[in-house]
């Protein structure tokens, strides 16, 4: 009997294949700390659109870890969605290998870099009433985790009276759920970089997830799409279904998106599959059209 021949395995992009391409700048940056990560670069819709402009908060991942990946990885799909009309917000932060960060730094950097938008939205004419996020890998995690941070109680170090409201939120390839990664030794960034963002339990917090793994604080009470590639080796499917699965069965609408023949990389390649189905998801949320 004639057998057809296996497809041969889809050959998946590395790191290099997006970051020695030109690189497109923002249109500014802002500070809102003193270290050389807490800034914002903005990119805003060119041509003669005036605004106010529709805005998306992006967070690069690197596995929370500064010397890993910056913002500065995500600069090709935030030129992508500039010149669709749509203004980016993209965020830095101190990872757990630079003073200060860990608990509670990286998770106060990554607010406060949010919470600058509103103060700066007059000055770039941003509408803030529609604010979508999204992020990349451990970005995955932290821009989930600004979605919830209304919910943090007022005892956590991390709760601020008035923070940025997130609409919607989109998870490419991220670890949503900071319990499972540190038990999850296929997971990419391994599972001793999540103990030191978190921190070591304390009489004052001895609960270490309980303000800053997203489960916890599920319902979330907003959209959440998770953009993943079925082909991806640094982060395991598994964290994807898993947490579809803690927010449906807390009440939310979360919806999971598997990107065949499709790795970890491709996830913030411009011209990808997968990154097409978060820039289409990204635009339907603001009623525009690619």
């Amino acid at each position: 009997m004639a057998q057809t021949p296996a497809s041969p395995p889809a050959k998946l992009l590395t790191w290099p294949d997006v970051t020695k391409r030109p690189k497109p700048m923002p249109d500014a940056t802002v500070d809102y700390g003193t270290d050389p990560m807490q800034k914002v670069d903005v990119w805003l819709p060119k041509g003669k659109a005036k605004g106010p402009f529709p805005v998306v908060v992006m967070v690069h991942g690197g596995c929370w870890t500064t010397s890993i990946a910056d913002r500065s990885l995500m600069n090709w799909i935030a030129d992508d969605l500039r010149n669709a009309g749509v203004a980016v917000w993209n965020i830095d932060y101190r990872g757990v290998d630079r003073a200060d960060g860990g608990y509670p730094g990286t998770f106060v950097d990554t607010a406060n870099a949010a919470d600058q938008l509103t103060v700066n939205a007059k000055n770039y004419n941003l509408d803030t009433r529609q604010v979508l996020a999204i992020g990349h890998s451990a970005g995955g995690h932290l821009a989930l985790w600004l979605a919830a941070r209304a919910k943090l109680p007022t005892t956590s170090p991390l709760h601020t009276a008035h923070p940025l409201r997130i609409r919607h939120v989109i998870s490419l390839g991220g670890l949503p759920d900071l319990e499972a990664t540190a038990t999850n030794a296929d997971n990419g960034c391994g599972t001793e970089v999540v103990a030191k963002l978190v921190g070591a339990p304390t009489p004052q917090h001895p609960d270490v997830y309980a303000d800053t793994s997203v489960p916890r604080l599920l319902p979330l009470g907003m959209k959440q799409d998770l953009v993943n590639g079925r082909e991806d080796r640094i982060i395991p499917f598994v964290m994807a279904t898993d947490y579809i699965a803690k927010a449906t069965a807390a009440g939310d609408t979360a919806t999971l998106h598997t990107i065949p023949a499709t790795g970890h990389v491709e996830l913030i390649a411009p011209e990808t599959p997968a990154w097409a189905e978060a820039k289409r998801l990204i635009l339907s949320y603001f009623g525009k059209s690619q």
